[in-house]
């Protein structure tokens, strides 16, 4: 299975293919509005206008996991970010980023983390191939 053959929910909870953006360079975050490290919108913005024309898509996907740090939901987090950062890259749905055995199958691909918040891991992805 290929990162592209994963589907996930915009903020209106529909679904989109991650295939929608083959060929280009994906930036896949895991995000909160509520935490020490919200201001990371300000960079990723940054980051996202003078790459974009490059080919550099940011696919911004919000958690509630981690000490209910991601309130609200998923037009008021757009709306947020957007008044207080100015963001204008791709935010999808809120997910939970720590996988278990109710996870969907083809999420699993997307974001890999184990079952210990503080030994989080993340996959690399480069050309729909994950990189170890």
């Amino acid at each position: 299975m290929s990162i592209y053959d994963c589907k996930v929910k915009n903020r209106s909870g529909e679904d989109v293919s991650i295939a929608d953006f083959k060929g280009k360079v994906l930036l896949i975050v895991n995000t909160a509005t509520g935490c020490g490290f919200t201001p990371q919108y300000e960079g990723l913005e940054k980051l996202y206008k003078e790459y974009h024309d490059k080919g550099l898509e940011i696919l911004d996907f919000p958690c509630n996991q981690f000490g209910k740090q991601a309130p609200g939901s998923d037009d008021e987090i757009h709306e947020f970010c957007q008044f207080k950062y100015n963001t204008s890259f791709d935010q999808f749905s809120k997910v939970d980023v720590i996988v278990s055995f109710e996870a969907k199958e083809d999420f699993k691909t997307l974001i890999v983390s184990n079952e210990n918040v503080s030994d989080e891991t993340l996959s690399l992805y480069v050309n729909g191939e994950k990189v170890q």
